[in-house]
């Protein structure tokens, strides 16, 4: 379905646009070179988002001695790939399609050459929480996993995502598509943090059941 299709379905003053009209640029993150493996954000330099991190929406990151990166020296070259707040990255290979909004917690910040960072124009037509919502609507991620090449990885160039179609709301409903999305996803990510606590629980009772550290007809 191209822009044009999806228009004639739209309210009025809803346009429909490819994604790269909507973006200053649509970037790749660098290629990893060898003496960088191994790093970590324990032994200084600039850290690394990596698509694993990548989930609801979200960046998650780990313990520093987890995180990959790049060392000060090599670091210092690569300063058009780092992360600004409101920058977008979405996976370009593998699961391809998921995305993140980025916030002050990883401004500064790199990213690996498997994600694309999307970064908008400071007035744009596009807000970022909503961009971010559209991207991870099922319609955009149809219309991604049906343009993603196939092979040993799945991929999907930057050619092509630039021409994903993103409808175009006024900026008072944007704001408000964005508010309510982020809402479900803060609850949603709260629900998941009380799952693991409770699974990391549950790890520790069975433990201490076994052992008969604990009685289970107390």
């Amino acid at each position: 379905m191209t822009s044009d299709d999806i228009g004639e379905l739209l309210p009025p003053g809803w346009p429909c646009v490819p994604l790269r009209d909507l973006c200053d640029s649509i970037q790749a993150g660098p290629a990893t070179r060898a003496e960088d493996r191994g790093h970590t954000q324990a032994d200084g330099g600039v850290a690394v988002v990596r698509p694993r991190d990548l989930s609801g929406r979200r960046i998650g990151t780990e313990e520093a001695w987890t995180v990959p990166a790049i060392p000060w020296d090599r670091a210092r070259t690569l300063s058009k790939y780092e992360l600004a707040e409101g920058d977008i990255l979405i996976t370009r290979t593998g699961t391809v399609g998921r995305c993140a909004l980025v916030t002050g917690e990883h401004e500064g910040w790199l990213f690996h050459p498997n994600l694309v960072r999307l970064r908008l124009p400071g007035a744009g037509d596009v807000g970022a929480a909503y961009l971010t919502a559209c991207l991870s609507a099922t319609t955009a991620q149809d219309w991604i996993r049906s343009r993603t090449a196939g092979g040993v990885i799945p991929s999907l160039s930057i050619r092509t995502l630039g021409q994903l179609p993103v409808v175009v709301p006024p900026v008072a409903e944007q704001a408000a598509i964005g508010a309510t999305l982020a809402a479900l996803d803060g609850k949603i990510q709260a629900y998941a943090e009380m799952v693991r606590a409770t699974r990391a629980y549950r790890g520790v009772l069975a433990d201490a059941l076994m052992n008969g550290v604990l009685s289970a007809e107390r």
